[in-house]
């Protein structure tokens, strides 16, 4: 409609230029101040373009791909334990670490072309996670926990070093005896058989407190 109304305009302004007599002027004049208004109106409610938008969502990175380091060698002394993950081509600053009070996981990225993990859940006993440390050497990587407690650790990873109770001491002592007692008639011969049933006899009777005397 703009559009359209321009070249009205332009028209008109055209025949104004030529008009000579007074009244013609006098009516061309009025229909293009007339246009002019019409344009005017339209521009101001002409919607004003969107913004092309600038927070474009970025494509969702592909989770990363991690090749577990199971295999590694370590020392200690009684403030720190030393892990020694040899592994060649290590950027210092493509490493990242998270260290807490039983665990450690270090991450090695863009290791030519391949991204590494060493991780242990569940660390033998407790370390301070702000004073651990990783340096990395030309052939190695060298993670250095510092022991919340100092003291030999038995292993790196944590073991359950709880005694289960035994369930002998809740059960009479004469039961283990009975059921040796039956297992060694039922697989004896008959003399084995005669021996035992004497001994139990006896035990009975009050001739021997302990039938296992008799053999």
């Amino acid at each position: 409609m703009a559009n359209d109304l321009s070249l009205d305009l332009e028209e008109l302004r055209h025949l104004q230029s030529i008009a000579k007599r007074p009244r013609v002027v006098s009516l061309i004049s009025s229909e293009i101040r007339n246009l002019e208004k019409q344009l005017n109106d339209a521009a101001l409610v002409a919607p004003t373009p969107a913004p092309s938008s600038t927070n474009l969502k970025m494509a969702s990175e592909p989770a990363l791909k991690y090749t577990t380091l199971g295999s590694f060698s370590w020392d200690q002394d009684t403030d720190k334990v030393k892990i020694y993950v040899f592994l060649e081509g290590v950027d210092q600053e493509k490493v990242e670490t998270e260290f807490n009070r039983m665990s450690v996981d270090v991450k090695f990225h863009d290791v030519n072309g391949k991204n590494y993990r060493c991780a242990i859940p569940k660390l033998n006993k407790e370390i301070v996670p702000e004073k651990c440390k990783v340096l990395v050497k030309p052939t190695k990587v060298i993670i250095t926990l510092i022991k919340a407690s100092k003291g030999n650790w038995m292993d790196l990873h944590f073991k359950d070093d709880k005694i289960k109770p035994s369930l002998d001491k809740e059960r009479d002592p004469m039961a283990g005896i009975m059921d040796l007692m039956k297992n060694m008639y039922e697989e004896g011969d008959d003399e084995m058989k005669k021996t035992i049933a004497k001994a139990w006899t006896d035990a009975r009777s009050g001739k021997g407190a302990d039938p296992m005397k008799s053999f």
